[in-house]
């Protein structure tokens, strides 16, 4: 069973930075994408960042605006999510999720992030951005 753990969310100030985690277990992680989403009160889940197995592909959605960094390491099984430049807009529950298919390629800008791709999901970190 894939168990996807994060960490790192809290209370931040407008301009400020997070780093959340996810630590990964259960199948061999460096063979899968892994996503990033995040839900706001009512508000549909919404698709952040995702990266390819081998972190040669990154991906964003176009709302971010360059402030948040997806990144990984494969020999801790762990997801990373940068935020910069944090706004109370980015207040959400961030879940980290991995995709169902190993070894996975794929070109274009809507890699990753159809939230029906993931078969795995985290149980989320509360961030929250006071203006």
């Amino acid at each position: 069973q894939v168990q996807l753990v994060e960490s790192g969310g809290g209370l931040v100030q407008a301009g400020g930075s997070l780093r959340l985690s996810c630590a990964a277990s259960g199948r061999t992680f460096s063979r899968y994408g892994m996503g990033w989403f995040r839900q706001a009160p009512g508000k549909e889940r919404e698709f952040v960042a995702a990266i390819s197995w081998s972190a040669g592909s990154t991906y964003y959605a176009d709302s971010l605006e360059g402030r948040f960094t997806i990144s990984r390491d494969n020999a801790k099984n762990t997801l990373y999510l940068k935020m910069n430049s944090l706004k109370p807009e980015d207040t959400a529950v961030y879940y980290c999720a991995a995709h169902g298919v190993p070894d996975y390629y794929c070109a274009g800008s809507s890699c990753f992030s159809g939230a029906d791709e993931y078969d795995y999901w985290g149980q989320g970190t509360q961030v929250t951005v006071s203006a």
